[in-house]
């Protein structure tokens, strides 16, 4: 079969030990993806961090700049948390990913390790289906002046202090003045993100295709105050009005401290993440199966 995509990198799980090094089982899975890209006749890189963690020094290392400029694809392997990490660095190259399953839940890396094999040559001769995702581009906002920006794949979270009791968070959208809520923290997610933190605390699922927001409280002081689905053109806005130490987290990635009087601005971003599936993938058989629907059913 012909490759439609020569020059691969290949983004392992980030170091998961306090000297930076990856776990032996790690290191073990990316030379073994690694070999078989080039058995395939890739060109196969390293993202630079993968490279340092594993010590491959048998394949070059890539930053994101060189990846998204220079490869036709980026071959992750970890888990979503992997994926959510270089999926919003490399959505503004436009490179399209897929996502090998070596953590836990894997809505994103759809690929179970022990299947990479027979798939994945497949789909580097083309078979595979694509998917688009949206991004948020969130900005802090402290007397006027942008003091922190960051981009999200899953959601952007407000969140009340560890030690603190209830934060109290005015809610804008588009200008128009919604509510204020008092409450643990609030959540704006995407459609991909409507399966994680969002969806435990009470908010829809929303299937990808919908150009959408989600908005949800978590734990109102009101129980009116509900879960909201908002068209994804308009911008959100958080305003911090009244609790102690307070924090935005983008993708529980990014996090940054608040203080009184701090906006926080969503927007949709202008890039949009690129992930391949096998062929026949769908998005209900991926919600049957990581939210463990039908078990025990006739």
């Amino acid at each position: 079969m012909s490759l439609k995509f020569r020059r691969v990198a290949l983004v392992g799980k980030y170091a998961e030990s306090a000297t930076g090094t990856t776990t032996d089982s790690t290191r073990e899975v990316i030379a073994d993806i690694g070999h078989f890209l080039r058995e395939q006749g890739c060109e196969v890189s390293l993202a630079e961090h993968t490279w340092l963690s594993t010590g491959l020094t048998e394949f070059s290392a890539l930053d994101v700049a060189a990846i998204g400029s220079d490869c036709d694809l980026a071959v992750v392997a970890g888990g979503d948390g992997t994926m959510l990490g270089i999926g919003r660095q490399l959505a503004r190259y436009g490179t399209p990913l897929i996502g090998i399953n070596q953590g836990r839940l894997g809505f994103m890396t759809d690929i179970p390790l022990g299947e990479y094999r027979e798939t994945l040559a497949l789909m580097l001769a083309g078979a595979y289906e694509e998917d688009h995702r949206t991004l948020m581009h969130g900005r802090v906002f402290r007397e006027g002046v942008s003091v922190f920006e960051a981009f999200a794949m899953n959601d952007v979270v407000v969140n009340r202090g560890a030690a603190a009791s209830m934060v109290e968070l005015r809610v804008d959208v588009d200008g128009h003045f919604v509510a204020n809520h008092r409450a643990d923290g609030i959540i704006i997610a995407t459609p991909t993100g409507s399966t994680a933190y969002a969806l435990s605390a009470g908010g829809p699922l929303l299937h990808p295709l919908v150009p959408a927001w989600v908005l949800v409280p978590i734990a109102p002081h009101t129980l009116s105050n509900r879960p909201i689905v908002l068209a994804d053109p308009v911008e959100i806005s958080i305003e911090i009005v009244a609790g102690k130490d307070a924090s935005a987290s983008f993708d529980m990635q990014s996090i940054t401290s608040l203080q009184h009087g701090d906006r926080i601005v969503v927007r949709r971003s202008e890039f949009r993440v690129r992930f391949l599936h096998p062929r026949g993938w769908s998005y209900f058989d991926t919600l049957r199966e990581k939210l463990h629907w039908n078990e025990g059913g006739v």
